[in-house]
């Protein structure tokens, strides 16, 4: 008998604006920037693409391609999609 074990969806967790905080703040702490796009991406995804595409004014398509893996969006583009998504960016010392 095969066990079937279904990929793990991290944007099926992210069901709130408290958890998004936390997600997206604990990605930007890592020192790879990958992290914190593709936690943007996961973001982004349980929002609905089409739907953060269509708020930031970048095409569906260009939207997946800017939060690819190896990707390198302009700082434009980021903030556009975190507008979009509804979160902001702080710094604290």
């Amino acid at each position: 008998m095969a066990t079937k074990i279904s990929e793990f969806d991290t944007s099926a967790y992210l069901d709130n604006e408290e958890v998004i905080a936390e997600y997206l703040t604990a990605a930007l702490e890592d020192a790879n920037p990958d992290v914190f796009l593709a936690a943007i991406g996961h973001v982004a995804k349980a929002r609905g693409m089409s739907a953060i595409a269509q708020k930031s004014g970048l095409g569906r398509e260009s939207l997946y391609k800017a939060l690819a893996p190896g990707a390198k969006p302009r700082y434009d583009t980021v903030l556009k999609v975190l507008h979009s998504l509804g979160v902001r960016l702080t710094v604290t010392a």
